[in-house]
């Protein structure tokens, strides 16, 4: 059986479920390649490859511009100047969210010209827009609708009149003057007296020899300017184009403070899924242990005062008794073991989690493979090891139960996924006949919450008549790290 891949999600870590083969590559020392040219040596390429979409970009920014401060100006004024009746207020809030989608227009054009994505605001505040009078009234209290139309009024006509007429006189500067030869002879050009080299030489180098021809020595020079405006075209259009960038990203950006609302969200949300995880664990190990190890003990202390009574008068009965006691006691303490080992066995502790997980499959009462995939060096924190034996313990047990399965599979490795950070992935696949859930009611919505409680996620795909794959993806911070 292999481990199904999975789709990630935009909120989730990047492909949390891979085929064996990437994870089993992916533990083996990397191959030396040849060597790529740095950045130094591909820059000014790169730069020149950019140029036709910031170009386009650039060229485009006025016209526009223009038109989205006359739509929005026009709508706003004729809201503002009616605010006194209740009409206004819908054109000012229409103005509003017209502002708003010409901001996110000019996000998506800088991405079109080679810009990192902008994370754009949250819109939506959890769900509540769509109410018709909160998404009327909204507007007026978000202040990225004031500053989508402070950039459409002001800052973006200004700019763009800026950076367009830059654009303009950098093209035509480099075409021009490259070109010059070719048109300049064929222009009348009638009694001409000013030439720009000569002005430059006589203020700048008054010794020099001016005895050359005046059309050829401008020729040669406009050539020389228009290759120097060629040669600098690529770094204007850059730096045009940044412009805009740091603009947008001021203006029409998400704000720290709302990446770290959001933070504080997930936090909060993730606490609460670990307290009622671990809330239910206790109440079902109080059901185990009253279920089990307590109702034994009863019948310990009952054979025991039995023995007690017979001792004197019935010493042969007495005897019987003991050895009924004792096999009472040795039945509880199994229990109790093996309670304690869905926990926190001491080999977890002691030895780690590999040594633990093959302990636990060898005792299983089906045939589990182990691919323990887990490096040397993995340096996973006590938590993470425990949270994970408690998870491979939970789906072998609920296989056993309810799987109807002949095999099993549980397979445990570790990924770094660079800015996403490191995560464990465990996975235990059966064939036996599906139909596992993540709904309310079934035995996997405990673990969920458990798995979202420690900021990773559950993934299952149990279709009926199997197979069965439950796979936890849970991020961590190595030990040496933390």
């Amino acid at each position: 059986m292999t481990t199904p891949d999975a789709t990630p999600t935009t909120s989730a870590p990047p492909s949390p479920r891979e085929s064996d083969a990437t994870a089993a590559a992916e533990t083996e020392p990397a191959v030396p390649g040849p060597a790529v040219p740095g950045p130094a040596a591909r820059g000014y390429g790169a730069l020149w490859a950019s140029v036709p979409r910031e170009l386009g970009f650039l060229i485009l920014t006025m016209p526009l511009a223009v038109l989205w401060c006359i739509v929005t100006w026009a709508l706003f004024s004729t809201g503002v100047g009616l605010i006194a009746i209740v009409i206004g207020i819908f054109i000012t809030v229409a103005a509003l969210y017209v502002a708003r989608g010409f901001g996110m227009l000019e996000l998506h054009r800088l991405r079109w010209a080679g810009r990192p994505a902008i994370k754009q605001p949250e819109w939506s505040r959890g769900g509540h827009e769509t109410s018709f009078w909160r998404a009327t009234f909204l507007p007026f209290a978000d202040g990225h609708y004031w500053l989508y139309l402070l950039h459409v009024l002001i800052v973006n006509p200004i700019v763009s009149v800026v950076t367009w007429s830059l654009t303009i006189t950098w093209l035509a500067g480099s075409l021009g003057g490259l070109t010059a030869w070719l048109w300049e002879p064929l222009t009348p050009s009638g009694g001409r007296e000013f030439f720009l080299h000569e002005w430059i030489l006589e203020r700048f180098f008054p010794a020099a020899d001016l005895s050359h021809d005046l059309r050829v020595g401008e020729l040669v020079f406009e050539f020389i300017l228009g290759a120097v405006f060629l040669l600098t075209l690529p770094f204007v259009f850059r730096g045009l184009t940044m412009l805009h960038d740091v603009i947008a990203r001021g203006l029409l950006g998400a704000w720290r403070s709302e990446a770290l609302e959001r933070e504080v969200v997930a936090l909060a949300a993730s606490r609460g899924a670990a307290v009622q995880a671990e809330d239910a664990s206790l109440r079902r190990l109080e059901r185990d242990i009253h279920d089990g190890p307590q109702q034994r003990l009863v019948r310990l202390q009952m054979d025991l005062a039995a023995i007690e009574r017979r001792l004197d008068h019935d010493p042969e009965q007495a005897k019987a008794l003991v050895g009924e006691a004792r096999e009472t006691a040795r039945e509880a303490l199994d229990e109790l073991r093996a309670l304690s080992r869905g926990f926190a066995p001491p080999l977890l502790q002691d030895r780690g989690l590999s040594s633990a997980l093959s302990a636990m499959v060898a005792r299983s009462p089906i045939p589990v493979t182990l691919e323990d995939l887990l490096p040397s060096d993995a340096d996973l924190p006590a938590s993470i090891e425990r949270n994970a034996y408690f998870i491979a313990a939970e789906l072998l047990t609920n296989t056993v139960k309810h799987a109807d399965a002949s095999a099993v599979r549980v397979r445990v490795a570790v990924r770094d996924t660079g800015r996403a950070g490191r995560w464990l992935d465990l996975w235990v696949t059966d064939n036996g006949r599906g139909g596992a859930s993540l709904a309310e009611g079934h035995g996997l919505a405990g673990l969920d919450e458990r798995v979202r409680g420690l900021r990773g996620m559950l993934v299952v795909e149990s279709p009926v008549g199997g197979p069965t794959s439950v796979g936890a993806h849970i991020p961590y911070v190595p030990v040496t790290q933390a």
